[in-house]
């Protein structure tokens, strides 16, 4: 998947976050990015930590291992999930999104 790439530490996922939702979780595949959906405002960086949570949970990691590589202030975000391979990551995703 091109939102997915590997390096020594983990696995980088591109995310387009949408603050504001109605629900958390990822939502679909937007070119090289998942969107993501938060109910949070970016205010605080409230939705950045709740970002943090629903990456953690969607791909069963701790928080601590999931973290910031940039855009912290940016809607476009790109996010490494330690302890992870691509491979699970990609299967991961598909189990999510489904038939989406």
């Amino acid at each position: 998947m091109e939102c997915l790439s590997e390096t020594p530490e983990g696995v980088v996922i591109s995310v387009r976050a949408q603050p504001r939702s109605s629900r958390a979780g990822i939502d679909s595949l937007m070119g090289d990015a998942v969107k993501v959906r938060i109910r949070c405002a970016p205010v605080d960086g409230k939705a950045n930590k709740e970002l943090i949570e629903t990456l953690a949970d969607e791909f069963g990691l701790a928080k601590s291992s999931v973290v910031f590589k940039s855009g912290e202030t940016s809607k476009q975000k790109r996010i490494l999930l330690r302890g992870i391979s691509a491979a699970q990551a990609e299967e991961r995703l598909k189990a999510v999104l489904g038939g989406k």
